[in-house]
């Protein structure tokens, strides 16, 4: 299996300011300290060998969209969020080589961030794809519709050309869906939302986001245990600190990197990937967090396998 994340963020897509693109630019030439470089090639090496990611890359700033590449050889994504346009470019590109035109798409919930990028999804306009989206909610069709209501975007569902479906899971039951097998898990968040698991060819990947974990409700945090037991990757909303999680934003519908380890070190997970990230942060940010939140997993673990956590960002890939 292969990840990608098309979209990292939550809440809303960012874009980096100019000031912050200048920031970098110049702590990097700072970094270079007046060396000449010969090209372009040349500099990018320097400053891939000798820069944090957070000057020489980006965390990106389109929000939530992950592709799962395995199974039957057609499309798994969770989300649509802004990243699905680069992913929906992306698949036609394929699809012109011979990939299968069929897309399962998994949706978390229909908050806003979660579906605004499926109006700019390329592959919805092609008569000869097959689109099936599939959540746990029963109204997906209603948001997706009301979406592109003529007050709200200029292009209406009904003029996309791609044979769309709908299909309403439920938790507890297993489905064979794309050559994997789809799992689901409710999650505490404002009009509920939903977790995936996926376990295709002896791998198994978890996508849960947009979920709280409440430190009173114990038998549920059980379940989720039970849900992410020795998958190979959880991709889990961190999006607040843990004080931030338990004060002033509890109730907000997400969590922490904190519950992230406890979690997934309790489950016995291979690896987490960071996601969901918070759009005021900056690259800065995200990279200190997420440095801290490997120095808790170290601290955190009791001899058993060590949980290996990664920071997911636009454009990153996981071999699973």
């Amino acid at each position: 299996m292969l990840v990608r994340f098309w979209g990292t963020r939550g809440s809303l897509p960012v874009a980096h300011r100019a000031e912050a693109i200048q920031a970098k630019i110049a702590r990097a030439l700072v970094a270079a300290s007046g060396r000449s470089f010969v090209d372009a090639n040349e500099a990018a090496r320097f400053a891939a060998a000798n820069l944090p990611f957070a000057i020489n890359g980006s965390y990106g700033g389109a929000s939530a969209c992950v592709e799962i590449e395995g199974g039957d050889g057609g499309f798994i994504v969770c989300d649509m969020g802004s990243g699905l346009r680069d992913f929906g470019v992306s698949a036609m590109k394929r699809c012109a080589g011979g990939h299968p035109r069929r897309y399962n798409i998994f949706l978390s919930h229909m908050h806003w961030d979660h579906i605004m990028g499926f109006p700019f999804f390329a592959p919805a306009f092609d008569p000869g794809a097959e689109i099936v989206i599939h959540g746990g909610h029963a109204d997906v069709e209603r948001a997706l519709r009301r979406q592109q209501e003529e007050i709200s975007f200029p292009v209406a569902f009904d003029w996309l050309a791609a044979k769309i479906s709908f299909r309403t899971l439920e938790p507890g039951e297993t489905y064979d869906i794309g050559g994997c097998r789809v799992s689901l898990i409710k999650q505490y968040h404002s009009y509920d939302s939903y977790g995936y698991r996926f376990d295709c060819g002896g791998k198994s990947v978890v996508y849960s986001t947009d979920s709280e974990h409440k430190p009173d409700n114990m038998a549920a945090e059980a379940a989720f245990e039970e849900f992410f037991r020795d998958a190979d990757l959880v991709i889990f909303d961190t999006m607040y600190s843990l004080a931030d999680s338990v004060t002033m934003k509890a109730d907000w519908g997400h969590s922490s990197n904190i519950v992230a380890v406890d979690m997934c070190q309790a489950a016995r997970v291979k690896r987490l990937a960071m996601f969901h990230h918070e759009p005021a942060h900056s690259d800065d940010d995200i990279a200190r967090t997420h440095a801290e939140t490997v120095r808790y997993a170290e601290l955190n673990d009791e001899g058993g396998q060590p949980l290996e956590v990664l920071c997911s960002y636009d454009g990153f890939e996981i071999a699973v």
